[in-house]
């Protein structure tokens, strides 16, 4: 397995600190750089690299360490940098927890995994080589094959780093899948799952008894032509592909924890005064009390909530889209994302949201009408579907059956409801009819979804409802 080290310091590393870390490898490793000057690496005697060092990151938001990481950190504000050692190579693992324990000794800090770093003497790696190009090429990838990218990770919560969002941006640019491959005890962070794409990415899980499997789907894998596939019975057919099903996977554990999630979606006049995020925010206030914690481009969320920060990084890379990762306070688990983007209606945000409850706990239902008149009325909302699921508090995705969410409520917002033809929005085949909200003159609607929320059998309420909004 790849071993990521990172070093958690109170004081920015300085460039003294960042060398004293690099001669980890003795005075004459080669040093080279790579993304624009922002990856510094320790090589081989052919230029390969044995250890990859990101800039370090001003955290300035709590909790993200014991999240990702599970590690104390120090007081925020702190920096974290991240040492990604090369596949299979036992000296680049040891020159990554040198390299963090050197850092973390001279900056005030600790490094992570505590075993990973406890020796700051020089590791001899003479002779030592790693993978040719193009398998090295990119920090986070380990295998490249014609099919896809394979990415080996062993940390408690894979999450979308900035190592990991730019192997899925590369991924994506040669038309290959991204395989991330990690133990039977990690779990996967929200913002991971919103962003994989579809097949043959895929998490896989190493098993002791059925080799890999899919961690979201539970399928049995192989190596074979060049990427983790299903395996396939002999006898199966088209219709009955028969796939098999690890028995890791279908380990399901009843649960008192719930989770509340919302996609929503807003689409804004393009204006120069036009500030992003407030949607969200609305969203959270009247869930939680309280705003959002944190945002980011990559995980950990590092900056302070601010819509008006948030609205630059979003100008400065249109027209191109752009993804935020949003969490919320240590009292309420909270994780969103955000993709922005500019459309001939004029700029979109689709927002995905949940909130853990633990036992005992109980998510605020009875907010949500409230919470749909705000996004109609101030925020352009087009469409939202609130779900309950019997999922994890902390949020995390396990590599086992979780069940699906129940819908409890739809809301249509005022273009939507202005598009149709007739008077199809006001009036549905459901028991429970549509509350109006905003104006009359302009009107949306909140269909509450009728059923318990812990019977399945909502979705088939969900579905009428759907087909009589499209007129099928």
């Amino acid at each position: 397995m790849t071993k990521d080290v990172v070093a958690l310091t109170q004081q920015m590393p300085s460039p003294w600190a960042v060398l004293a870390g690099l001669l980890a490898g003795g005075p004459d490793k080669l040093v080279d750089t790579a993304g624009e000057g922002a990856v510094v690496q320790l090589c081989d005697e052919q230029g390969r690299p044995l250890v990859s060092v990101e800039a370090p990151l001003l955290v300035q938001v709590e909790g993200e360490a014991e999240r990702l990481l599970g590690a104390t950190p120090p007081r925020v504000p702190y920096w974290w940098t991240e040492a990604r050692a090369t596949t299979g190579v036992p000296e680049a693992e040891r020159l990554a927890g040198a390299f963090a324990a050197r850092l973390a000794s001279l900056s005030s800090g600790s490094a992570w995994p505590p075993e990973a770093a406890r020796s700051v003497a020089v590791v001899e790696s003479d002779g030592i080589s790693v993978a040719p190009t193009p398998a090295a090429a990119q920090p986070a990838v380990d295998v490249l094959t014609p099919n896809v990218a394979v990415v080996i990770m062993d940390r408690p919560v894979v999450a979308m780093t900035a190592w990991l969002s730019d192997a899925f941006r590369a991924a994506a640019a040669a038309e290959r899948g991204l395989q991330i491959v990690t133990p039977p005890g990690t779990v996967l962070s929200p913002a991971v799952l919103a962003n994989m794409p579809d097949w043959p990415s895929r998490w896989v899980v190493q098993d002791q008894r059925e080799g890999y499997y899919d961690g979201l789907s539970g399928a049995v894998l192989r190596w074979q032509e060049g990427m983790f596939a299903t395996v396939v019975a002999p006898d199966a057919t088209e219709d009955d592909p028969r796939t098999a099903v690890a028995a890791s996977y279908q380990e399901v554990r009843e649960t008192p924890q719930r989770q509340l999630a919302l996609t929503f979606r807003t689409i804004h006049p393009a204006d120069d005064r036009l500030v992003l995020g407030g949607a969200l925010e609305t969203v959270w206030r009247e869930l939680t009390g309280a705003p959002p914690a944190g945002w980011g481009t990559a995980e950990p969320a590092n900056l302070p909530w601010s819509p008006g920060r948030l609205t630059d990084v979003a100008f400065t890379r249109a027209p191109e889209p752009t993804w935020f990762v949003v969490v919320g306070g240590r009292e309420r688990p909270g994780l969103a994302t955000v993709r922005i983007s500019r459309t001939k209606a004029g700029v979109e945000e689709t927002v995905t949201m949940a909130l853990g409850y633990g036992e005992g706990e109980q998510p605020p239902l009875d907010a949500l009408p409230r919470v749909a008149e705000a996004l109609v009325t101030r925020h352009r909302l087009q469409s939202m579907l609130v779900q309950l699921r019997k999922a994890r508090r902390d949020l995390l995705v396990p590599p086992r059956f979780e069940g699906p969410g129940v819908p409890l409520a739809f809301v249509l917002g005022s273009e939507e409801v202005r598009g149709m033809p007739d008077d199809r929005a006001r009036h549905t085949p459901l028991a429970a009819q549509p509350v109006r909200l905003g104006p009359k003159s302009r009107p949306a609607y909140y269909y509450p979804l009728p059923g318990d929320p812990s019977d399945l059998a909502g979705w088939a309420d969900f579905e009428r409802l759907m087909g009589h909004l499209k007129g099928s």
